[in-house]
């Protein structure tokens, strides 16, 4: 039970990863989109591409949260007592960025909107960024059960390279689904600008793996061993051929299967450090089954999970599909209850 407890977290991961991450890079380049006139066209396309789910891909967090410590309270302690700063400020960044969104377009003034738009983008920045940090010292070996918080267990050189990797993959991940996009919405001037930065984001994702090779070797020897072997290798050989498929299909302008290839490679990559990992999920200290909570309490985890999936899986399948194929309607202004006020403009 607990081994397929933990395969179930590592999958809700890799969800999280690539629907949160498509969010994330959407709000990359919205900070880079340029000043109010430049970016006024890559911007409104971010709104309304993002306007149906954004929130809705919060609820793959959840599903790690509870199952992290439901199912393996102590490393919940562990990886929370450790690593608090990091996660804080993920947690701020999470929140903030879902308040500057959400305030953003219903806002009429200009200088409003630009405050609530700098809090959106520089937050799909930190929360990736952090989680990733998180992830690196995990994998690096630096948290064990009763490791105090240092600086040392997230600001290492596997932790900054894992959480660069994340801001790299979510910028990917959100320019290849903005091409579509584009494309649905009639933005034909948008396709070409998001195929470059999509392009530029996996050159960015390839250097940094690139750069990640000496540094994993030397400082989670552990993980790099389980990455160039086995069923790790063979996810990432995956994962690459994913990425390469991605770019090849922007190319040729299949911007549809294009979303596909592009979750697979995160998806996969994800999957890569489950197996590398395996069997700890605190590399080298603590394996799945020592980690793992009651049996009685993976049991009701379990069937709480099941039912989880045969409930919440379709209705999120289905809003996604209907997102895809452009069958969900934009709030309006007096759905929001926004209304022309003095001033508006300035």
């Amino acid at each position: 039970m607990a081994e397929f407890i933990a395969w179930v977290l590592v999958v809700v991961i890799a969800a999280y990863a690539c629907a949160g991450g498509t969010d994330y890079g959407a709000g990359f380049w919205d900070l880079l989109a340029g000043g109010a006139e430049r970016g006024r066209r890559p911007r409104w396309l971010i709104d309304h591409a993002m306007a149906p789910v954004w929130e809705v891909n919060n609820v793959w967090l959840i599903f790690i949260l509870v199952i992290m410590w439901t199912g393996f309270p102590t490393v919940f302690q562990a990886v929370f007592s450790a690593m608090w700063l990091p996660l804080a400020l993920a947690a701020v960044g999470l929140v903030l960025r879902g308040a500057g969104f959400a305030l953003r377009k219903p806002t009429r003034r200009l200088a409003q909107r630009r405050v609530y738009g700098a809090v959106f983008a520089v937050s799909s920045l930190v929360t990736p960024f952090f989680l990733g940090a998180v992830l690196g010292g995990v994998a690096s070996g630096r948290v064990e059960v009763g490791t105090t918080a240092s600086a040392d267990a997230w600001a290492n050189g596997t932790s900054v390279l894992v959480g660069l990797l994340a801001i790299a993959a979510t910028a990917f991940l959100g320019a290849v689904f903005l091409c579509s996009d584009a494309l649905r919405f009639g933005a034909d001037d948008l396709v070409d600008y998001f195929r470059l930065r999509a392009a530029l984001a996996f050159a960015a994702v390839v250097v940094l793996a690139l750069v990640g090779l000496p540094v994993t070797h030397d400082d989670a020897r552990y993980v790099w061993d389980g990455l160039t072997g086995g069923m790790g290798l063979l996810l990432i050989i995956l994962a690459a051929v994913a990425g390469l498929a991605t770019v090849l299909l922007l190319w040729r302008r299949s911007f549809g299967w294009s979303r596909y290839t592009s979750v697979a490679s995160v998806a996969l990559t994800v999957g890569a450090w489950g197996f590398a990992q395996r069997p700890y999920v605190l590399p080298t200290s603590l394996t799945v089954a020592e980690a793992a909570g009651a049996a009685h309490t993976l049991r009701w985890l379990m069937i709480v999970t099941g039912i989880a999936i045969v409930l919440v899986g379709p209705a999120l399948v289905l809003l996604y599909r209907l997102d895809t194929k452009g069958e969900l309607q934009e709030l309006t202004d007096a759905d929001t209850g926004a209304a022309g006020t003095p001033g508006d403009g300035l």
